[in-house]
C-alpha cells in the first residue's frame, strides 16, 4: 500500500503529472514533483515538495530521486503530429537521455517501484484490438514513428533489465491516447483530442481538420489511467509487468471532431485540409491483461469524457 511513502511525480505540471499529483495529494503521502519550463500553478498542497529540475542532468536526477519510494516518470518532450511528421528528432534525444538517467538512480538508489509511461506507438495498424505480445521486433514500426517508437521500445527494455538485477519493481504502461482536464490545449504541440477541443471552441463556422480523418485512435480519460497506477502501486507483486492501456475501441478523427462538435452545442462545418500532416492508422488496444492482473477496466465513455472535458476546458482555459 502507498500510504506512508514518499513519491517522487516527475514531470508534475504537465498534463499527466498534474493529475496524479492532484489524486495522490489527498492521501496520507509525502510527494515531491518536478517541474522545469512550466511553474506550478497550485503550491499550497502540504504534503507536496515542489523541486526544480532539470532532469537530463545526472545532478537533478540523484538530487530528486533522494530517499524516495516509489516514482511516477511522467517527465517527456511531447506534441502532435506535425512535429512527430516534420521534426521526429524532439521526441528522442531528451526523452531517452532522462528516462536513462532515471532508471539508473532507481537502481542505484534501490527505489521501490518505478512506474513508466510507454505508448502504443510501437504497435502497427489493424482492424482488431492490439494485445501486448502482437508487438515484436519483427513485425518493425511505421516508419514515421520510427524514431520515437525506438526510443520507448528501448526503454522498456532497459525497465525490464533493472528490475531483473535490482530490488526495484517496475510497471510499464503502454498507454493509448490519453485525454481529459488539464491537457495540453494548444493548435501545434497538442495530441488530437486536445487540440480538437481548441478548434471547435474557437470556430466560428468551419472547422479545419487535418488530412482526410480517416485515422482511427484509441481514447482513454486520464481519470481512468490515474485510477490504474493506484491499482498497480497498492497490487503489484512481479519484478516486472508491461500492461496495455486502452479502451478497446477506435474512432476516426472525423467521427471525434463530429462528437466534440455536438458536445459543444455549436453549428459548425467541418473542412478536411489533406495538404495538412496525417497518419492514416487504425488502432485499437486489447487491455484485458490489466483487468486480469489488476482488476482494471476503463469506466468513463468517450462521450461522457468529452462533455466532462469541454466543461473544464471552458471554465479554465
Amino acid at each position: 500500500m502507498i500510504s506512508g511513502k514518499k513519491i517522487l511525480i516527475c514531470g508534475a505540471t504537465g498534463f499527466l503529472g498534474s493529475n496524479m499529483l492532484e489524486s495522490f495529494s489527498k492521501l496520507p503521502v509525502l510527494i515531491r514533483a518536478t517541474y522545469h519550463n512550466r511553474k506550478p500553478s497550485f503550491q499550497n498542497l502540504e504534503n507536496v515538495e515542489w523541486v526544480h529540475a532539470d532532469l537530463t542532468s545526472s545532478e537533478d536526477v540523484r538530487r530528486v530521486m533522494i530517499d524516495v519510494d516509489v516514482v511516477f516518470q511522467y517527465a517527456a518532450v511531447t506534441s502532435g503530429a506535425k512535429d512527430i511528421i516534420s521534426s521526429p528528432h524532439l521526441h528522442v534525444t531528451d526523452n531517452a537521455v532522462m528516462n536513462s538517467l532515471l532508471l539508473r538512480e532507481a537502481y542505484d538508489q534501490e527505489v521501490e517501484h518505478f512506474i513508466f509511461p510507454s505508448c502504443t506507438i510501437m504497435y502497427h495498424s489493424s482492424n482488431l484490438p492490439i494485445k501486448e505480445t502482437d508487438f515484436n521486433e519483427s513485425t518493425g514500426i511505421h516508419e514515421k514513428y520510427y524514431g520515437a517508437g525506438n526510443t520507448k521500445t528501448y526503454l522498456e527494455k532497459m525497465c525490464r533489465f533493472y528490475s531483473s538485477i535490482g530490488n526495484t519493481k517496475f510497471t510499464v504502461l503502454r498507454q493509448s491516447n490519453i485525454y481529459g482536464p488539464k491537457d495540453k490545449f494548444n493548435l501545434d504541440t497538442g495530441h488530437v483530442f486536445a487540440a480538437t477541443i481548441v478548434k471547435v471552441d474557437q470556430a466560428k463556422s468551419v472547422v479545419n481538420v487535418w488530412g482526410t480523418g480517416e485515422e482511427e485512435r484509441d481514447l482513454v480519460h486520464v481519470y481512468d489511467l490515474v485510477r490504474l497506477i493506484h491499482l498497480v502501486v497498492d497490487n503489484q507483486e512481479s519484478k516486472f509487468e508491461l500492461v496495455n492501456v486502452g479502451s478497446g475501441k477506435s474512432v476516426s478523427v472525423s467521427n471525434l471532431v463530429k462528437k466534440i462538435i455536438t458536445a459543444s452545442g455549436k453549428n459548425l462545418t467541418i473542412k478536411y485540409d489533406k495538404n495538412k500532416p496525417t497518419i492514416k492508422t487504425k488502432l485499437a488496444i486489447d487491455s484485458n491483461k490489466a483487468k486480469q492482473i489488476f482488476k482494471w477496466s476503463p469506466e468513463i465513455s468517450l462521450e461522457s469524457g468529452i462533455d466532462q472535458t469541454l466543461k473544464w476546458y471552458r471554465k479554465n482555459k
